[in-house]
């Protein structure tokens, strides 16, 4: 097997995959892991050698939260499983008293992220979660592009003191990284280089349309930044603010709606900072009951590569006085 299947093998299926694996490996070195489940399916199978660092409490999202509070005060470094639909909405007040209140070590573990869940219609749309959970005090918000970083991202919530939400989606995406990449919590991974504009995208589908529209517009001769936001909390300031010293341009793309998501963020270092022209590409405010896989309703939202292109295009013309 060459290095190139190895990697693949490893990291090619769906991010929620090889975190369970990932999860597997630290409980068997650290005691103090516990897998506190929500009915997620295929998690009791794979802790079925580790009895007593599984739990399962079945469909009450709320009760787990506060559980696994309850489990971190006593000393134990509990992760929950859940979708994110349901963690951040259901299980809101839990979060914000019992874990982030009280600055706890609970890594809130997440899948069908954004609009991941398509395919079950608005109930499981995901696309505030974000910005729910950037207004809970001590919580690290941690939004991977692929399953390298999903993988290095769990592994670095299991070393950190506070509170972690970690988002992921539901289906397998194409790898960002094909091979090992400098993942550091609260440091954005510049992808591409460019000084005429930079382009900040956070998850799977934004950072591989932020790629692609990079490659897009260096055929029409614009030279665009690329910027991996996989922390939305803390946000990477100095990469943002050198970015709008540097590009005096940027633009956002997001699964998630426009509101006090990563734009939001992101508005708000530059407008404290360093202030430049911004525009921002997510789902827009209003109730979607449309029933999709997520690249159809995300382009349906109006992200897409050809999207963000055309917005590089107008600010430049904006910045140009055209």
């Amino acid at each position: 097997m060459t290095a190139t299947q190895a990697w693949e093998e490893t990291y090619g299926g769906a991010a929620r995959d090889v975190c369970r694996r990932t999860l597997l490996e630290l409980a068997a070195a650290d005691p103090r892991v516990i897998c506190v489940d929500s009915d997620t399916g295929g998690l009791e199978d794979l802790f079925a050698e580790l009895p007593r660092q599984y739990v399962n409490v079945g469909i009450a999202e709320a009760n787990m939260i506060s559980m696994a509070a309850g489990l971190a005060a006593a000393g134990l470094r509990p992760f929950v499983h859940t979708l994110s639909s349901f963690a951040a909405a259901r299980a809101c007040e839990q979060i914000k008293i019992d874990v982030a209140g009280n600055n706890l070590p609970v890594r809130i573990v997440v899948t069908h992220g954004g609009l991941s869940a398509g395919h079950y219609g608005p109930t499981h749309h995901a696309v505030e979660d974000v910005a729910l959970m950037r207004t809970m005090p001590n919580l690290t918000v941690l939004v991977p592009a692929d399953a390298v970083e999903a993988d290095l991202a769990l592994r670095a919530a299991h070393e950190l003191a506070g509170p972690v939400f970690l988002r992921l989606g539901r289906a397998p995406t194409p790898l960002v990284h094909r091979g090992p990449c400098d993942f550091e919590v609260g440091r954005a991974l510049r992808l591409r280089d460019g000084d005429d504009v930079t382009i900040v995208a956070t998850g799977p589908y934004p950072v591989l349309m932020g790629i692609e529209a990079v490659e897009l517009l260096a055929g029409r001769g614009v030279r665009a930044r690329l910027l991996d936001m996989h922390t939305v909390k803390p946000l990477d300031r100095g990469a943002l603010v050198q970015a709008a010293r540097e590009t005096g341009a940027i633009v956002t793309v997001e699964d998630h709606v426009l509101v006090g998501g990563l734009g939001g963020a992101v508005c708000e270092v530059v407008a404290e900072e360093h202030p430049c022209p911004v525009r921002r590409i997510g789902v827009p405010d209003a109730y979607n009951d449309r029933v999709g896989d997520e690249l159809h309703l995300l382009n349906e939202a109006g992200v897409s590569v050809e999207r963000i292109a055309a917005a590089v295009l107008e600010l430049l013309g904006v910045r140009a006085g055209r």
